[in-house]
């Protein structure tokens, strides 16, 4: 592959680099980054030996690929600053939360192949979750290319209707943070009844990796398996009715929804 350039460098752009360098898919003299922060800049050139620009144009110019990865709320200053650097030769691939592609391609010019992505911070570990959508002037081989890079960071997978990508970012892309609130209350619980702070913390975290397993690895849905850890008169039933009371599914499911209409209004900008 030829060069890929950065524009934005922070935990999403590392976790990016970190995951391609170890499948091997560039090298770290084929990789370019530009941020406005020198602090971040520094730290992922010593990271991951990359150069780095403070000049996003020079990036745009140097790379055949181009990861934006800057927050929605700069997004058009970014894509105001690198429109006359814009070739039909070049690929753009955005992660920036809510920003769609109609909004992407005019501000990127007519020419732009674009491809839209939303990925999630376990990306970090290797272990993240994208969703991928291509633009007008995208061409079949930019999603397979995209869908590789992400996949060097955990799992991707491609849909065609853009509209799905709202519920996606309500869903995944928010949902890790769900996911520590339930561990959060998990520990407090704990504590609450008795328990050390380390000994609630060692407990919640393999109850949860233990039980996604379960979800992965058994074939059963979520339902089976509450099931068999739910006896008539049981510890887990009283616990279940107090969560069932407070609406819980209810609760979780308004909150993907609430994520999925912040992530529209982001995108009108």
């Amino acid at each position: 592959m030829k060069k890929i350039g950065f524009i934005g460098a922070g935990n999403m752009a590392g976790a990016l680099l970190k995951g391609l360098l170890a499948a091997k898919l560039y090298r770290p003299q084929d990789m370019l980054v530009s941020d406005v922060v020198p602090v971040q800049l520094r730290k992922i050139k010593r990271a991951y030996r990359v150069e780095g620009l403070n000049d996003n144009r020079a990036v745009v110019r140097a790379a055949q690929t181009i990861i934006l990865a800057v927050k929605p709320q700069i997004i058009d200053q970014v894509l105001a600053d690198i429109q006359s650097e814009v070739t039909k030769e070049k690929l753009f691939v955005s992660i920036a939360a809510g920003v769609p592609l109609r909004r992407l391609e005019n501000g990127l010019g007519s020419d732009a192949r674009v491809v839209r992505v939303m990925p999630n911070t376990p990306a970090l570990l290797g272990k993240g979750i994208a969703v991928v959508v291509r633009g007008h002037k995208a061409k079949p081989q930019d999603e397979k290319l995209t869908l590789t890079l992400f996949r060097g960071v955990g799992e991707a997978l491609a849909v065609k209707d853009e509209a799905l990508m709202d519920p996606v970012t309500g869903l995944s892309g928010s949902g890790p943070a769900y996911v520590y609130l339930f561990a959060e209350a998990l520990i407090a619980g704990g504590i609450q009844a008795g328990l050390s702070p380390a000994v609630a913390t060692r407990l919640t975290l393999q109850t949860i990796e233990g039980a996604v397993a379960m979800l992965k690895e058994t074939g059963k849905n979520p339902q089976e398996l509450r099931a068999m850890v739910t006896s008539p008169g049981g510890t887990t039933l009283a616990g279940l009715s107090v969560l069932t009371d407070g609406k819980f599914v209810e609760t979780i499911a308004g909150a993907v929804s609430a994520a999925t209409r912040r992530s529209k209004e982001l995108g009108q900008g």
